[in-house]
């Protein structure tokens, strides 16, 4: 007996069906889902592996699925017929790596709500990498093992790793059992962790002495080690209200210096959550047109969108799409939104390799290309590729190209994404509050 398979004889897996093909389907739709991809696309040396493996899972080659503790195990048919059992290893997380964990889970309320009511809420995961603790893989983690010889991840077990992303939109728990810890063993631990958070007596306020600054000087090396940073609050912070009943100075319009500290805040907290995850980076500087799109996401309505509309250099239609564009992806959505450029040469081989490896022969959409964006005739939609050799899901909405969502490497999953039905799509629907097309209703 293999010492993993002394480790885990006593924990059950969980074994699920084969899944049916998915033809033009997108396999990750969640942001954890495509975590989960994006960690094999890094860590996979061979790139025409990933492309084999995601064909193989589209045409309904993996078999039916077992998760454990560490390892989800299924059997890869190849299109010859040729099976072979493959296997993605992903380390387990420590027990004091678990207890920091429920320790997060129970800091907030919302986070216990939704754990105890079986659901896995996105922002405890965010939390948690703030504390150190990856339940998502990064480089490296998913280990591949398969009985066709490869050492290194082959298209069978990236087809495996699609699948298990298909799995992990419908049930992100699964997470958790390959982490280590059952479902329902976590939620045991993490109810006897809340009730005896909150038996825990509240001890009286104390407020520190000073001490002074000479004194603490002259004798440093004695004096107890400062506390350690705070942790990222729950919630980015609200700024003072400015309606004090006084009329406001001249030049000054109090409900847009509100809405910038308000954005200011949001702003601050998003930085500071990448500081505390160690995943800082200096992202692009914005110019003053890109800065009034980013603050004209919940803008209000009035005199503020106007003035940004006009600070954008859009006018209120073209910031409305731009908006749209910025809360799919930020600046570098803006950039595709905004730049029509030639493809040629190489980069325009590759983009062809991967529109007719992405579908079957005979399902391969058929596209009017106009520079980097590619039109289906009469879907009203379009897939615009950037520098970077990823594919952006756009439709038509009243004679506008508008974006659909972030990008993708694989263009049938960015086309499906396009094809999504607004009605079903809340998140692509939303406005920016104060901000109206021609056909809505002010938000």
């Amino acid at each position: 007996m293999s010492r993993y398979d002394e480790k885990h004889t006593r924990v059950a897996g969980r074994t699920f069906a084969t899944q049916p093909p998915a033809h033009g389907q997108a396999f990750a739709r969640t942001w954890w889902g495509r975590s989960w991809l994006r960690a094999l696309e890094d860590g996979a040396l061979d790139n025409a592996a990933v492309t084999t493996g995601r064909r193989l899972a589209r045409a309904g080659g993996v078999g039916a699925m077992t998760v454990r503790p560490g390892r989800v195990t299924a059997v890869v048919r190849e299109p010859g017929g040729a099976a072979h059992r493959a296997d993605v290893l992903l380390p387990e997380l420590s027990e004091e790596e678990w207890a920091r964990f429920l320790d997060v889970a129970v800091e907030q309320a919302g986070h216990m709500a939704a754990l105890l009511d079986r659901e896995l809420p996105p922002h405890l995961i965010e939390d948690a990498a703030a504390s150190g603790i990856d339940l998502l893989p990064g480089l490296g983690d998913l280990e591949p093992e398969c009985d066709c010889g490869t050492w290194d991840h082959c298209g069978h077990t990236a087809a495996l790793c699609h699948q298990v992303a298909r799995l992990l939109d419908e049930d992100p728990f699964l997470l958790l059992l390959l982490r280590g810890r059952e479902r329902e063993v976590f939620l045991a631990e993490l109810h006897v962790r809340g009730n005896a958070s909150a038996s825990v007596p509240e001890t009286d306020a104390r407020v520190a002495e000073g001490v002074d600054a000479a004194e603490a000087w002259a004798t440093g090396d004695i004096l107890p080690p400062l506390p350690g940073l705070p942790g990222l609050p729950p919630v980015p912070g609200t700024p003072p209200s400015l309606d004090t009943g006084a009329a406001a100075a001249p030049g000054i319009d109090p409900v847009a210096l509100a809405h910038l500290a308000g954005r200011t805040a949001v702003e601050a907290y998003r930085l500071l959550a990448e500081v505390l995850r160690g995943d800082a980076r200096d992202g692009p500087v914005l110019t003053a047109a890109q800065d009034a799109v980013r603050l004209a996401c919940a803008a209000p309505a009035g005199s503020v969108t106007d003035r940004l509309a006009e600070g954008s250099g859009r006018g209120r239609e073209g910031l409305m799409t731009a908006v749209r564009a910025w809360q799919a992806a930020g600046a570098a959505a803006l950039a595709v939104l905004d730049e029509e450029r030639p493809v040629r040469g190489a980069e325009l081989a590759r983009a062809r390799v991967a529109l007719e490896t992405a579908w079957e022969a005979d399902e391969l959409p058929s596209f009017d290309r106009h520079g980097n964006q590619w039109t289906v005739p009469g879907d009203g939609v379009q897939l615009r590729l950037d520098p970077h050799g990823r594919w952006w899901p756009y439709r038509d909405e009243g004679g506008r190209w508008i974006p659909a969502g972030g990008p993708d490497r694989d263009p049938a999953a960015a086309l499906a994404m396009a094809r999504l039905d607004l009605d079903t799509q809340g998140a692509q629907r939303v406005e920016p509050v104060g901000m109206k097309s021609a056909d809505s209703k002010e938000v």
